[in-house]
């Protein structure tokens, strides 16, 4: 096995371990190699150190031991890397002081105004959670990473997503769409030149027209929050991988962004962000991700004033959603566009997943009989972090570890006094009961109320059940899950839900989301 030299100024580095790591070859160069090298030699060779760093890096990429396509993928965003570099100067990082700061955004589903039926609208959404639901469980039952490729790629979170925000990059600003997603922590968004990316409907952003944009150096703070941080030439790169079908990568930068609607508009300036000309999967007509987890990468912590709130219009609604961020997020029990009291219960770490939000959910009532569900069920297991609780914006219906699920499809059963229909989601829905023919007689359903710790969550008819037109059918809005369980948006209508970081709990009070 040939070993090979490491070029002057490159370096290549781990999260954890920040050491130099010996770089081999395991086999003939390949096709796809010379091809790539031929590309390089073309367009970007100048006989630079930097050149030669990259190549470099482009052999040992083909030639490492992961999955074929992803080697090719990888050395593609290396020569991309060339083109962006050439424009790139390090900058440093900047924080807003959280005090007073704050805006109020508006959120849209990301099938509204596509002209789609309401029954389809709902089946890609329940594809769209059924497939990030599978991705959280794969991410869970990891085994234990064999290098820091695989951690990054096991540490991020799979997902189209549910809703999509505006935002404004770079001086002057040029707004696009992107996916919220308060299960990781990255904001990124893809980046002209392009070598490889999904198709959105406007441009993609091109630093090179921006006044503001500053790529990271390599000691930067947030380019050592990355799972997997590269360095060429002082510059920070990153690549995340969601799941198997999707990736991002590309230069670690800092850029001034806007955010709010008219009235709170705000331009937030060195927002550390991700630069892509290397992504692969769906953006729902997106042009990239925020990141609203619990990570330093996040929105939400790097803007210094840890707190957001949402409050998610029915699915049926034509109206828009709200995000409320630093001052703008509270919860008023007086206000009259809520009612009940507030709730509050705290947030769980699991060292596992660090990102995501985890909640204690201690029970679940349906028609007020408490349901025979061990604690255990709901439990984050300490050994390799496993189970537990997640509430997430990106996961369309409520997903219950199977006992759990088994425990309330059976008092439903029991409650319910209706002969079972296989509907239209039957692929995920598998508890849909038959309506009566015309004249149709009313029809009590039972309460479905989540207790966690501190608060309980009693939820309305129309966040738990849904109607199918096509078979006839009134569908449970919930599905089994192999391992642990996540509270998904459908249970989030008509909640105004506030997660508070700094003090570590999420609160909620049921208010009409289309009036506030």
């Amino acid at each position: 096995m040939a070993k090979l030299p490491t070029p002057a100024g490159a370096r290549l580095f781990n999260s954890s371990t920040k050491q130099k790591q010996g770089l081999t070859s395991s086999g003939p160069v390949s096709s796809e190699m010379h091809t790539c090298m031929a590309l390089a030699r073309a367009h970007y060779i100048t006989g630079s150190l930097l050149a030669h760093t990259i190549l470099f890096t482009v052999v040992r990429r083909l030639h490492s031991p992961s999955d074929p396509k992803m080697r090719g993928l990888e050395a593609l965003l290396l020569l991309a890397l060339l083109q962006l570099l050439l424009h790139s100067t390090p900058g440093a990082a900047w924080r807003p002081n959280g005090s007073g700061f704050g805006f109020k955004a508006t959120l849209r589903q990301v099938d509204a105004d596509k002209g789609y039926t309401e029954a389809q609208r709902v089946s890609r959404a329940l594809q769209r959670g059924k497939a990030r639901v599978a991705a959280l469980q794969s991410l869970a039952t990891a085994s234990p990473p064999a290098d820091a490729i695989t951690t990054a790629r096991i540490l991020v979170l799979a997902s189209e997503g549910e809703y999509l925000m505006d935002m404004g990059i770079g001086t002057p600003p040029r707004f696009y769409s992107s996916i919220l997603d308060t299960g990781s922590d990255l904001i990124w968004t893809q980046c002209s030149p392009c070598l490889l990316c999904v198709e959105q409907p406007t441009p993609y952003f091109e630093p090179a027209k921006s006044s503001t944009y500053r790529s990271l150096p390599c000691s930067a703070s947030m380019c050592n929050a990355l799972y997997y941080p590269l360095c060429y030439q002082n510059l920070c790169v990153y690549q995340y991988f969601y799941g198997d079908a999707a990736n991002t990568a590309g230069v670690l930068a800092n850029e001034t962004f806007t955010f709010g609607t008219n009235a709170t508009r705000v331009a937030v300036p060195s927002i550390a962000f991700g630069c892509g000309n290397l992504n692969a999967g769906s953006l729902a007509n997106g042009s990239g991700m925020v990141g609203f987890g619990r990570g330093p990468l996040s929105l939400v912590s790097q803007l210094g004033s840890p707190r957001f709130s949402y409050c998610l219009t029915s699915f049926q609604s034509p109206t828009p959603s709200r995000l409320y961020f630093g001052t703008y997020a509270t919860l008023n029990s007086t206000n009259a566009s809520t009612s009940g009291p507030v709730q509050k219960t705290p947030f769980v770490v699991n060292p596992a997943l660090p990102t995501m939000y985890f909640l204690n959910l201690t029970g679940i009532t349906v028609g007020g009989v408490p349901l025979p569900i061990d604690p255990a069920v709901f439990a984050i297991n300490e050994d390799d972090g496993t189970g537990g609780v997640i509430i997430d914006s990106g996961t369309t219906l409520t997903y219950l570890a199977q006992p759990a699920y088994d425990a309330v499809r059976a008092a439903f059963l029991a409650q319910i006094k209706l002969p079972l229909v296989n509907g239209t989601w039957s692929d995920v829905l598998d508890t849909c009961f038959q309506w009566p023919p015309p004249p149709r007689r009313s029809i009590t359903l039972p309460v479905v109320v989540f207790h966690f710790d501190g608060a309980d969550m009693e939820l309305p008819l129309q966040n738990y059940m849904l109607v199918d037109a096509v078979s006839g059918g009134l569908c449970l809005a919930m599905a089994p899950s192999d391992d642990g369980s996540i509270i998904g948006n459908f249970q989030h209508q008509n909640f105004h839900v506030l997660y508070d970081l700094e003090n570590s709990f999420l609160s909620f009070v049921p208010a009409p989301c289309n009036l506030i």
